[in-house]
């Protein structure tokens, strides 16, 4: 039979490897979140990058003055 100090030191070992790993998975949460905040903007990024090159394909015309550099 256990010793009852064994088992209650594994019990508050348990608890706090079981405390640990909320805090990992809060962590962890944490960054999916921000993955996925960065992600969405790279999307938009590219769809508004392309957006000159379909404007140009599909023969709407473009401002020339658009493409001229700041200092012009």
């Amino acid at each position: 039979m256990e010793n009852p100090h064994d088992t209650e030191q594994r019990l508050t070992e348990l608890e706090i490897k079981a405390s640990f790993t909320e805090d990992l998975l809060e962590q962890l949460d944490q960054v999916i979140v921000r993955q996925q905040q960065q992600i969405d903007l790279l999307i938009r990024e590219i769809a508004r990058l392309r957006q000159p090159a379909a404007d140009a394909q599909s023969g709407v015309p473009r401002n020339l003055r658009d493409d001229l550099p700041p200092h012009y």
